[in-house]
């Protein structure tokens, strides 16, 4: 098992990656990473209190997307599920913005581009980075992808 797969086994961090993603989450935030490294901030379902998290954005076609490498049932989606997809960006600024989820028959082109930006999610996407687009296809089911949209894009 690898270094990578062992910070997430059973879907859910151990408590080096919940402390590598805070960190990450601090730095995404500041604003000082490349651009396309964030912080989603969401409101926990049970909890109530912020949750922020580091997430690498794909960009497609001038569209910005997120991917749950995890899988549906991983807590920032759920919790993006119960805000009714709101939630807020951080990269130097807050951005509220609202989450639609990808069909799955139009997802292999975002974790093909995903794959290529997020080498940490690698060993939880069973593609290679450069494999052609039929391999995406064949696991995109199973890989939550969402479009972010803008808070003057939703009506």
């Amino acid at each position: 098992m690898s270094l990578k797969k062992w910070f997430y086994r059973g879907g859910r961090p151990n408590w080096l990656a919940g402390l590598l993603n805070r960190l990450s989450s601090a730095i995404y935030a500041l604003g000082i990473a490349p651009n396309y490294l964030v912080a989603l901030e969401v409101g926990g379902r049970r909890s109530g209190r912020t949750i922020r998290l580091p997430l690498v954005m794909a960009i497609v076609e001038s569209e910005r997307y997120l991917v749950s490498m995890l899988g549906p049932d991983v807590s920032w989606v759920q919790n993006a599920k119960a805000a009714g997809w709101n939630v807020t960006l951080r990269h130097g600024r807050r951005e509220n913005v609202g989450l639609e989820e990808v069909p799955a028959d139009k997802r292999a082109p975002v974790l093909k581009a995903y794959l290529q930006r997020a080498p940490g999610a690698r060993p939880h996407v069973p593609v290679g980075k450069d494999a052609p687009l039929s391999e995406f296809e064949k696991v995109s089911a199973r890989i939550p992808v969402f479009r972010v949209v803008s808070s003057t894009e939703k009506v």
